[in-house]
């Protein structure tokens, strides 16, 4: 399957941007307390990350995941400067409550994201697929459904994949 050429970025952001703000909001929400980044900042970074890069897309579903995977890795980026400022003191530590709940069905303590960003790329390199559905369903907010729709995979597949990759974020993340 060949990807059809995109419209301009700045026609798709703009039809979408109620979404990625919604999007950003949901992210944002999970960061701690007195995090400085807005959600429209947020967008708005991603946006100038997008342009930058001129990815293209296959579906509506695919943008969103290419727009939340730039979100993630602004606010990774943004940890990683807080925490060099810091100088090695204590980490702040990031509540990531929207899917991490699950994996033990109840709410999550705080989380570091960069210890969750850490997790992850262990995870990519033990399976890849576990951690594209990851950041479909946490980072890009999509349902099952739309996670199997875009990776082109069953639902049963899917849900067989984010149940163990729950399981194996729970371990990473409550390691000493």
């Amino acid at each position: 399957m060949t990807a059809t050429p995109s419209p301009p970025i700045d026609l798709q952001v703009a039809a979408v941007y109620d979404e990625l703000r919604r999007l950003a909001g949901s992210q944002i929400r999970h960061e701690r307390v007195d995090h400085t980044l807005t959600a429209t900042a947020l967008v708005h970074e991603a946006y100038l990350r997008l342009a930058r890069a001129n990815p293209q897309w296959e579906s509506r579903a695919h943008f969103f995941g290419i727009a939340a995977n730039a979100m993630r890795q602004i606010l990774i980026d943004y940890a990683h400067a807080h925490k060099t400022q810091k100088r090695g003191g204590e980490w702040e530590k990031l509540t990531l409550t929207s899917a991490l709940p699950e994996i033990d069905g109840k709410a999550s303590d705080a989380v570091d994201v960069l210890a969750l960003h850490s997790a992850l790329q262990r995870l990519e390199v033990l399976d890849r697929r576990q951690a594209r559905v990851v950041a479909l369903r946490y980072f890009g907010g999509l349902s099952i459904e739309e996670t199997a729709e875009t990776m082109e995979l069953s639902i049963a597949t899917v849900k067989r994949e984010w149940a163990t990759a729950k399981i194996f974020l729970k371990r990473a993340l409550h390691e000493p």
